[in-house]
């Protein structure tokens, strides 16, 4: 109530007092002065106090140099002072001169480096130029001046144990890897080597995955994508393989397909079930797998293909699954068809599986494999089993 009576330009009296803004005693702009001062007192004060001689740099803390291989610790500088005891960083690494790496090992306490060269991994060997055509698509496999086949070339000897030269042989081929990283990185970690490994034209790491599994010992097939009889419901990707083409046009496409990578053995269909059904039209694309010098594969999914009678008459290589592994895919299925797979060998010397990415067949198979020798068996590569086709 006193200050609706207090009269109109005058001071409010008794306990009230006239309200004040707050005010900052400093601008904006010299706030963000003192900041930026603060921290850079900041950083002078620690470098000034710390004791880290190498000023910050990222580092990997080892406890000696025990840890290096010998045989690099013995190509370090003769000239260079041998780290002090205590902590060591290995801080830089670079390409060496013969394709291995200088690592920079820099001492903990006294600042001092010693450079160790590590030789470079065992690279896988790389395909033959020998054996590579130049088309407009890129490189082709070709057999060599010499006669020489891809096939042979590019071949795994298979590993014979000790009195099972003539044991019966079972081939091993895991198909659909290109597409996804994650489980061609499953399979290569938990499959033996005598394991064939056949992949897609397709993926961006597609290079990277065909090298490390030569590199871990195992054959590699091309899966021609063909078509089967719901195309184009069911596409199997670029570049398919089609009954409805010239066979001119399917030898380009297939050059296409065969330039996506190198070292590989041979072509297994990818699907195809109405392609590999037509003897026009796979006839032209066995002709020519087989004048490159590679097998054929088929994979045994369809009843009506006839592979095998064209391989019989053009005398090529060619193998054709005798059990697909995971057309159920529950491990007592799997386990079973592994089981038949067996039998197939035991009664006619070899036998030829094959199995998805399925994460469950890989699984089942890689626990079948560690114990499939003490039966009396031997895991070979596909190449192992592939021999030429007699006209039935």
């Amino acid at each position: 109530m006193d200050d609706l009576n207090a009269p109109l330009g005058q001071d409010k009296t008794g306990s009230t007092q006239r309200k004040r803004r707050f005010r900052l005693p400093i601008g904006l702009p010299q706030a963000i002065a003192g900041c930026l001062g603060l921290f850079i007192l900041t950083v002078v004060g620690w470098a000034l106090i710390a004791d880290d001689p190498l000023g910050g740099e990222p580092m990997a803390v080892v406890d000696s140099l025990s840890d290096i291989p010998r045989n690099a610790a013995a190509t370090a500088s003769a000239d260079t002072p041998p780290a002090a005891a205590g902590t060591n960083a290995i801080t830089v690494t670079t390409p060496a001169p013969a394709g291995g790496h200088t690592i920079n090992i820099i001492d903990g306490s006294s600042g001092k480096s010693q450079q160790v060269v590590l030789p470079a991994a065992a690279a896988p060997a790389a395909a033959d130029p020998q054996l590579l055509e130049k088309t407009r698509h890129g490189e082709i496999p070709r057999v060599g001046p010499d006669g020489t086949r891809p096939s042979t070339a590019y071949a795994r000897a298979p590993r014979l144990p000790p009195g099972k030269a003539d044991a019966p042989r079972i081939a091993v081929i895991v198909t659909g890897l290109g597409i996804s990283t994650k489980a061609a990185d499953e399979a290569l970690t938990r499959l033996p080597g005598p394991v064939t490994f056949a992949f897609t034209p397709y993926g961006g790491e597609l290079a990277n995955m065909v090298a490390r599994a030569r590199q871990d010992g195992h054959e590699v097939l091309l899966q021609a994508p063909m078509e089967p009889f719901d195309y184009p419901d069911n596409d199997p990707g670029p570049q398919t393989l089609l009954t409805s083409l010239s066979a001119d046009q399917n030898v380009d496409r297939l050059y296409w397909l065969m330039s996506r990578f190198q070292g590989f053995v041979g072509i297994a269909n990818y699907m195809g079930a109405r392609f590999t059904a037509s003897e026009q039209a796979l006839g032209p694309i066995l002709r020519e797998t087989a004048r490159r010098g590679l097998v054929f594969v088929d994979d045994g999914t369809s009843p009506r293909s006839v592979a095998g009678q064209i391989a019989g008459a053009n005398n090529m290589p060619f193998a054709k699954a005798d059990v697909v592994i995971d057309t159920v895919p529950t491990a007592m299925e799997i386990d079973r068809a592994l089981t038949q797979l067996e039998t197939q060998a035991r009664e006619r010397g070899v036998a030829v599986g094959v199995l998805s990415l399925l994460p469950i067949a890989v699984t089942r198979v890689a626990e079948w494999a560690k114990t499939v020798e003490s039966r009396g068996f031997v895991l070979v590569p596909i190449t192992a089993v592939a021999i030429k086709a007699k006209s039935s």
